[in-house]
């Protein structure tokens, strides 16, 4: 039996992103809120402190976002393109291929801005991502200024790391309470309603708790190995965990345990180029920097020597979230992004001049094959090639989709520079999961709904363990967002 009994009008699990947005809404309506983070102190946060801070938002132009983002002596020099709810629709739905739950994706576009600012009411600082998102274009009418693409322009100030502080000096001023190495392992439920949870604290002492609502925001599966097996297949236990390792679908069996409908697509996540000797979890002190983004300006080839995928397909906003799996699918699950004299200095340097970053570098092609273990002649012919299909008659701009083709096999659809300048250099990647997309089906309030679709009464869920927004790929920056929008929602119910 439990050693102790506590009670709550709301109890909400998980301390990241989505779980404070859930535990801030339910506290400004007069509730009495805890917060169950499983991390201890200095493992807590949840994947959200391991992001970018990245989030994307519908926004009109640069005047639009004053109000809400950090002041900055760019802003007079920047261009923003707007971004609307029509664009936002629209790319989810291509994106996902279609497989994103409308009614999920209308509400998450809708509440996106707003969110945003009621956040920033709360004490939450946001800001322009100048060094992610903008290139300073050298052409026509924007030359020297700031151009935003991609659709993503906002993030938290301090990235992950920044929001989550900010997160908990907002849940302190609301009067939330926050225990931290609590890990919930099931649910309680009498008469088809949730009443409280059990939990064990870090000391190992079981505990049970009483509440009116439980909110779930505790993550996905993506650290548990033999779910990822499971459920995504074969070779996903060798993936490297990008963020927390504490993500392991406890609640998500726990929810499924007592009724809850299983919803969206179990089968795929989100997973990045990483590099390839990082640890096999995430590392609080770099996070994101572990990244490599910088493909499209670039060329990837395997072991092999071979190109497997279109590097310049979309805006890497549109593509880093599903080329994690397509290096897992690759001889050894490795893969080398490349670049020559005239593209390095373009990577940002967040992800590739970061200490400890893997890196080969040489004066030749086939000196770097070498230095790397592939084939010289595979890797040289792949270069020659590449090198050769490239109409250069198309100028390169980084700021859009300047259809610069190289016609091979894959082509590269976009930026295509040549591979010609020495040193050339070599960053080993491979992927790296974020998290998973299956989760719980549940209405635009986040209430979870059983098989009949009925909501089991108490129960609400927002964050990774929202199921149905996402299937395949990923829009970049949505996460967070979602997370807050419906963590907003949940707890204005709870």
């Amino acid at each position: 039996m439990p050693e102790q009994m506590d009670s709550y009008d709301v109890v909400v699990v998980g301390g990241g992103n989505a779980g404070h947005s859930a535990a801030l809404s339910a506290a400004e309506r007069g509730r009495r809120v805890l917060l169950l983070e499983k991390g201890v102190r200095g493992e807590h946060g949840g994947n959200s402190f391991y992001t970018a801070g990245a989030m994307r938002v519908t926004h009109g132009d640069v005047g639009s976002v004053r109000d809400l983002v950090d002041d900055d002596d760019r802003l007079d020099t920047t261009v923003l393109p707007a971004y609307t709810r029509e664009d936002y629709l629209a790319d989810m739905e291509r994106v996902t291929g279609g497989a994103n739950d409308a009614e999920l994706t209308a509400r998450l576009v809708e509440d996106s801005e707003p969110t945003m600012r009621w956040l920033k009411g709360h004490g939450l600082r946001f800001r322009l991502m100048y060094e992610r998102q903008a290139y300073l274009s050298e052409r026509g009418d924007d030359e020297g200024r700031f151009v935003f693409w991609g659709g993503l322009a906002l993030g938290s100030t301090g990235g992950g790391k920044g929001l989550v502080e900010q997160h908990e000096a907002a849940a302190a001023r609301a009067g939330v309470e926050v225990r931290y190495g609590c890990a919930a392992t099931e649910l309680v439920a009498e008469d088809v309603r949730v009443t409280g949870l059990r939990y064990t604290d870090a000391a190992g002492v079981a505990g049970e708790l009483r509440a009116e609502s439980v909110i779930l925001a505790a993550g996905g599966f993506e650290a548990d190995a033999a779910m990822r097996r499971g459920h995504l297949g074969e070779g996903w236990q060798r993936a490297k965990v990008r963020g927390t390792p504490l993500n392991t679908g406890d609640m998500l069996r726990a929810a499924l345990a007592i009724g809850a409908e299983a919803y969206g697509d179990w089968s795929t996540c989100h997973s990045v180029a990483w590099d390839a000797g990082a640890d096999d979890v995430g590392d609080r002190e770099v996070t994101n920097q572990l990244t490599r983004g910088g493909y499209p300006l670039g060329i990837v080839v395997n072991r092999d020597g071979k190109r497997f995928l279109d590097e310049g397909a979309d805006f890497r906003n549109y593509t880093y979230a599903k080329y994690g799996a397509q290096i897992l699918a690759q001889p050894g699950g490795v893969a080398y992004q490349i670049f020559d004299a005239t593209t390095r200095p373009m990577l940002r340097s967040e992800e590739y001049d970061a200490a400890g970053t893997s890196v080969v570098s040489a004066d030749s092609v086939e000196k770097l094959a070498a230095a790397l273990g592939l084939d010289e002649a595979s890797l040289a012919t792949t270069v020659r090639e590449f090198n050769a299909a490239i109409d250069r008659s198309v100028p390169f701009d980084a700021a859009v989709k300047d259809g610069r083709r190289a016609d091979v096999e894959p082509p590269k659809s976009n930026w295509s520079l040549p591979v010609e300048t020495a040193p050339y250099y070599a960053f080993p990647v491979t992927c790296g999961i974020t998290f998973t997309f299956g989760g719980l089906r549940a209405d635009t309030n986040g209430r979870v709904l059983r098989e009949s679709g009925a909501p089991i009464d108490g129960l609400f869920v927002c964050g990774e363990m929202l199921g149905g927004l996402f299937s395949g790929n990923y829009p970049g920056g949505t996460g967070l967002v979602s997370g807050a929008v419906f963590g907003r929602r949940a707890g204005s119910l709870a």
